[in-house]
C-alpha cells in the first residue's frame, strides 16, 4: 500500500494547489528563496561533516 503512495498525478495536484495558493507572480520568488535555503543547508551539512571528520581524526590520533 505504501510502496506506490506517491504517483506522478499526486505531484501534479500538489503543484496546482501551490500555484493556486501562492499565485503565479509569487512563485519565482518562492522558488528562488527555496533554492537559497537549500544551498545554505547543503553548505552547513558539508561543514558539519568536515568538522566531524576532523574531530574523529584527532580522537583517533590521541588513542594511539
Amino acid at each position: 500500500m505504501i510502496r506506490n503512495a506517491l504517483e506522478p498525478w499526486h505531484l501534479l495536484i500538489v503543484a496546482l494547489v501551490v500555484i493556486v495558493l501562492f499565485g503565479s507572480k509569487r512563485l519565482p520568488d518562492a522558488a528562488r528563496s527555496m533554492g537559497k535555503s537549500l544551498r545554505i543547508l547543503k553548505s552547513e551539512t558539508r561543514a558539519l561533516k568536515e568538522e566531524s571528520g576532523e574531530h574523529r581524526e584527532e580522537s583517533q590520533g590521541h588513542n594511539s
